[in-house]
């Protein structure tokens, strides 16, 4: 027994070491070693003796690096223990659908790994610690883990970490600690919410007589390629930076997929990252929990509110969280009236289909009634991957060469030439909206960049948690009238889009609203990543007035918002 003890002391630090050069650039060394230990004494409870639950723990880490790498990889950002509830509930069906390459190196790693942990269990033996000396090496390393976890900074220093490319293993545990990340709760959490709320700002009167149609366009994984140094054609020039309009780069929370959680944060105000893993589950979560948004907002104003969307009635429960934001009209793929093609556009997901038949469905809807109306449009065309080519044959081809002239990448010929696609039918959009005569704010902007800026990445030599990653595209139109969009930021966070939407507008501006536009100076760029007293205070406000719900049961709120 004596002689044993030196051979397993060795045998796990030859594990710790190999965990170690996993962490890339590593930092809080305490903490590693500390999470390596408690990971160790977890196993060591169930397995008894401590060959084999070093080798497992061993796995089990690389396990966590390599999950970690490829979430990573695909969305930006590192593997928490919150994640692990959408493993099964979205994140292995959308990997199996959408990106079959990478799914199936993920399993058989994880088949090996598995493979390899049998192994240790069947031919690994070691003498058999006391059970009372395993509970109380793991209470040791859980206080050391603690301990060192609180030492480094805790959730100030940690939860910041989730976007670098390194690390994943500390990460992962360091999340574990973290227990108000994952504890699950009745309710919908909040994260950053001061005890103190913070008075509002003084509401702001209209600007203007003329009542605009607000028309809102998310262009679904479109992001500018002059943010990482190639060139456009004129034509797609004019579609992100419109002359005669106001445009810059817009920050986002996510990166190759989520597009909800972009949806959320323009109409709410609000960013999803603000409710943790909650942030997945907000058009689930959220329904009847906020009842301050654009399209309420607007609907107090008397105006009409609509969304026409790509999507089916059926997907992700918007219908639900769209009707409790107070929106009127909502308009799904699978209703759209012929000429559209339903079963050709689920192949396709062509923008210029889906342009038109929300033209005809816009068109309807102000026959039947012209009041000033409010349209939220969801596009879907350039969604990943960009291994698949839905641009057919003999279209597009020069922007395709072009586009492979400046990176030689067939994914990004493809995003071009689909990028081509949108920029000439959202033309013929805007034309059929300025051919009716009526005042309109177009304001259009792009959800998240596709994973395909991997290989944009790579060609460059950029790192992959570079934070441009996490920008895209703004853009604001005014057709048929003269929009105020002089002193507007160039550099905006898409929970403050809306606000300065109706800024341009020239409608009057609610306390919230108006608080907002306040706080776009100290955290209008960045709105979750920038730490901010009053920005804690504000949604303390929202809370204590019941316009944020964070109860156990929401208050269940009417579809139609009582109009002014």
């Amino acid at each position: 027994m004596n002689a044993f003890i030196p051979w397993a002391a060795a045998l796990w630090g030859v594990a710790l070491a190999i965990v170690l050069a996993t962490e890339l650039r590593p930092a809080r060394l305490p903490l590693t070693i500390a999470a390596f230990a408690l990971l160790t004494a977890l196993i060591l409870l169930i397995v008894g003796d401590l060959p084999r639950a070093t080798l497992l723990a061993l796995f089990l880490a690389l396990t966590i690096v390599g999950a970690s790498a490829v979430k990573h990889h695909h969305s930006g950002m590192k593997l928490a223990v919150a994640d692990l509830g959408l493993t099964f509930a979205g994140t292995i069906p959308f990997m199996l659908k959408q990106y079959r390459a990478t799914a199936t190196k993920t399993i058989a790693g994880a088949i090996v790994l598995i493979l390899l942990a049998v192994g240790t269990l069947v031919l690994v033996e070691g003498p058999t610690v006391p059970f009372v000396t395993r509970l109380a090496v793991l209470a040791v390393t859980a206080l050391l883990a603690a301990g060192t976890y609180w030492l480094g900074g805790g959730a100030a220093y940690f939860r910041p970490e989730v976007t670098r490319r390194n690390r994943f293993f500390s990460f992962f545990m360091a999340s574990l600690v973290d227990i108000p990340s994952w504890w699950p709760t009745g309710g919908l959490r909040m994260l950053d919410v001061a005890d103190q709320p913070l008075p509002l700002a003084r509401p702001q009167p209209a600007r203007s007589t003329i009542r605009p149609d607000i028309i809102v366009i998310q262009h679904e994984s479109v992001f500018d390629p002059r943010l990482y140094g190639l060139p456009v054609d004129e034509r797609i020039a004019e579609l992100l930076t419109p002359s005669g309009g106001h445009s810059g780069r817009l920050h986002v929370d996510i990166y190759g997929g989520g597009s909800w959680q972009t949806e959320f944060s323009l109409l709410t105000g609000l960013s999803s990252a603000s409710f943790g893993p909650d942030s997945y589950f907000l058009f689930k979560k959220g329904v009847g929990r906020f009842r301050h948004s654009l399209p309420s907002q607007l609907a107090g104003l008397g105006y009409r509110t609509m969304l026409s969307t790509s999507c089916r009635r059926n997907f992700m429960n918007y219908d639900a969280f769209y009707a409790g934001i107070g929106v009127d009209d909502r308009v799904f793929s699978d209703e759209f009236p012929p000429p559209f093609d339903l079963a050709d556009f689920e192949i396709n997901n062509s923008d210029a289909a889906f342009f038109a038949a929300t033209a005809d469905a816009w068109d309807r809807a102000l026959d039947s009634d012209p009041t000033p109306r409010f349209l939220m449009a969801l596009t879907n065309f350039n969604h990943g991957p960009h291994e698949s080519r839905l641009v057919p044959p003999g279209r597009y081809e020069a922007e395709r060469a072009t586009a492979l002239a400046a990176l030689p990448d067939p994914n990004y010929g493809e995003y071009y030439a689909r990028l081509s696609e949108t920029a000439e039918s959202y033309a013929v959009f805007r034309q059929a909206i300025a051919a009716r005569g009526r005042p309109a704010l177009i304001v259009r902007y792009g959800d998240h960049q596709p994973t395909m800026t991997r290989a944009i990445e790579q060609a460059h030599r950029i790192r992959s948690d570079d934070p441009r990653q996490f920008e895209t595209f703004f853009a604001l139109e005014a057709v048929n009238f003269e929009a105020d969009l002089s002193d507007l930021p160039e550099h905006i966070d898409i929970a403050m889009l809306g606000t300065i939407a109706l800024r341009a507008s020239g409608l009057p501006l609610d306390a919230i609203t108006a608080t907002r536009l306040e706080l776009i100076p100290e955290i209008g760029a960045r709105y979750i990543a920038t730490p901010s007293e009053r920005k804690r205070r504000f949604h303390r406000t929202l809370v204590d007035a019941g316009l944020i719900e964070l109860g156990a049961t929401p208050a269940v709120l009417p579809v139609a918002t009582e109009r002014a």
